[in-house]
This record gives C-alpha cells, sequence and structure tokens, in this order.
C-alpha cells in the first residue's frame, strides 16, 4: 500500500510525519476558507480559533503540497494515525486528483487523500461556517491555545504559498486584515499604558515603591504587533 497526501494549510510548511516524497501543485474545484474551529491547538473551547478548511468551488484551484508515505503498512499506518490525530476538526477524508502543471487537463496524481469537513453546523461540530471578514481576522488575532495562537498560524501560510510562488489572496487579505486588529490592540494597550503611568506611593503596608505590570498577554499581542 501506498498513499499520497494533499496538504494546503500547516501540511505545507510542516508535515511532521515521516514521507518519501514531496511535490508542490494544484487541486481542481476546492478553495480554501477560514470556516472550521480549532479547540485544541491555537484555540480553546471558550475562544476557538479559526482555521483552514476547503470549500467546493467550481473552477477555482487550491495550491499545496502532496506527499508519498511508502514502505510497508507498518510505516503507513503510523503516518495516517499521526494525520487523524493532528486533523481531528476534519470529519472527512476526500480522494481528488493532484496536477502540476497550469492548465493542465491531465493529474500528475489521482486518488490523493485530503482531509475536508462537512460545511453542516448540526453534523459537524467543529464547523463555524462564514463570517464578514473583519469578524474572523478579530477571531484569528485574539484566539490562542496550547500550541501557540492563532495569527502564527495564518502568518506562516501567508509565507508558505509565497515560498512555493503560489499566494492565495484570500489569505493575504485576510492576514492583512489581522495585521490591522493587531495594530489597534497594540495602539490601544500603549495608550493606556500611558493613561496609567506608574505609582510612587507605598502601600501602608511596604516601603518599597508599587509598580504597575502590563498583563501578560497584552504585553505578547503588542510584541506581535511590533514584529
Amino acid at each position: 500500500m501506498v498513499f499520497w497526501i494533499f496538504g494546503y494549510g500547516s501540511l505545507v510548511w510542516n508535515p511532521g510525519f515521516e514521507y518519501d516524497e514531496k511535490m508542490i501543485g494544484y487541486i481542481k474545484d476546492y478553495k480554501r476558507v477560514f470556516d472550521l474551529a480549532c479547540i485544541d491547538h491555537r484555540g480553546t473551547p471558550e475562544h476557538p480559533a479559526r482555521t483552514c478548511t476547503l470549500e467546493e468551488s467550481e473552477g477555482a484551484i487550491c495550491w499545496g503540497a502532496v506527499y508519498c508515505v511508502r514502505g510497508g503498512p507498518e510505516k503507513e499506518k503510523k503516518a495516517m494515525e499521526y494525520l487523524e490525530r493532528r486533523e481531528c476538526e476534519y470529519d472527512s477524508k476526500t480522494l481528488v486528483d493532484f496536477y502540476m502543471d497550469e492548465d493542465s487537463a491531465q493529474p500528475a496524481l489521482t486518488g490523493v487523500i485530503v482531509f475536508t469537513s462537512t460545511p453542516d453546523k448540526v453534523n459537524n461540530k467543529y464547523y463555524l461556517g462564514p463570517a464578514p471578514l473583519e469578524e474572523m481576522a478579530w477571531q484569528i488575532a485574539t484566539a490562542h491555545g496550547p500550541c501557540g495562537n492563532n495569527r502564527e498560524y495564518i502568518f506562516k501560510m501567508e509565507k508558505a504559498l509565497y515560498d512555493i510562488d503560489h499566494e492565495d489572496d484570500y489569505i493575504i487579505e485576510l492576514a492583512n486584515e489581522v495585521r490591522k486588529v493587531l495594530e489597534t490592540v497594540g495602539a490601544g494597550i500603549q495608550k493606556e499604558k500611558e493613561l496609567l503611568g506608574s505609582s510612587h506611593i507605598p502601600l501602608k503596608t511596604q516601603t518599597s515603591p508599587v509598580k504597575i505590570f502590563s498583563l501578560p498577554e497584552a504585553s505578547a499581542v503588542a510584541v506581535a504587533a511590533d514584529s
């Protein structure tokens, strides 16, 4: 058994499993959307992150990377188990054709596996559905979880697609909107610092000056806005 897996999100820059071959190319009639919740990596159940999934769209193409795993049942089983744990928010595996040359009528590979999600809020608890660009940007700019923050995810995706020379206008637009949010939040924090200042009046129970420290999360946002 040999299987090929197509990555269109974090798998493009961070596959995380042992593979034997990698190729850059695209699939047809799908586009990226940030309509899926992530509650255990870059978000929480209380404040879910938005992560990338695929939406069927006739005539669209989605560039990414395809990975081949071969070498025996144990190796293939290990890779698939890893992928299923990692992509647990995706409730479907779809078989697609993979193309390498632009405007090609013949696929380079058929039967390639891609993780997808059912666009149904009733039957898929992770499906958030579409939202206005500004609303998605605020959610991405502020969500964070055990594996990091949500904004890092979209910025890395933007860079990864640039690195393979196939930028996605949707990702660029959303990433730029996230940057606007971070600038706004960062400016608000700086203004708050200026208003608060620092106190030199000692408490009755101590003789050393009192210092006001910024909240850790606020500092993290400010740093991100500056980077």
